[in-house]
């Protein structure tokens, strides 16, 4: 009996280790891939630069083409929208038209603003020219 005892409290902390070394092994996807929004965003709110306004732009797209590094295999809700609205504070009007359409595509829940937004962009389009 004592033996016994013995070879198990050898055996229990070798069998523990393989268990929890095999579970952190597995990490999941995240859900949607941020890149680096998340910081570029906060830098932006900070401090609207022209340089900032880049950035945040730059870590949208770079999450935008990172789609495959997720669970999803989609942007988050609101990405494309975002991209667009940079777009369209920058003069890009048919890049903006365009991430609005992106962001309705994948998130048909968004047709509704979405649809406001490209129209309101399209009227603005027409009294420029």
């Amino acid at each position: 009996m004592i033996k016994i005892v013995k070879q198990v409290k050898y055996i229990a902390p070798v069998i523990t280790t393989i268990i929890l070394a095999g579970c952190g092994a597995q990490q999941p996807k995240p859900l949607y891939n941020y890149a680096g929004y998340s910081d570029s965003y906060y830098a932006y709110k900070k401090n609207m630069t022209p340089e900032s306004t880049l950035q945040l732009e730059k870590s949208i797209e770079e999450a935008i083409n990172g789609t495959q590094n997720s669970r999803s295999g989609r942007v988050a809700p609101g990405m494309h929208a975002n991209l667009g609205y940079l777009y369209l504070k920058a003069g890009k009007l048919n890049e903006a038209i365009a991430s609005f359409i992106k962001e309705k595509t994948v998130y048909p829940e968004a047709a509704f603003f979405m649809d406001k937004l490209i129209n309101r962009v399209k009227a603005a389009e027409g009294t420029k020219q």
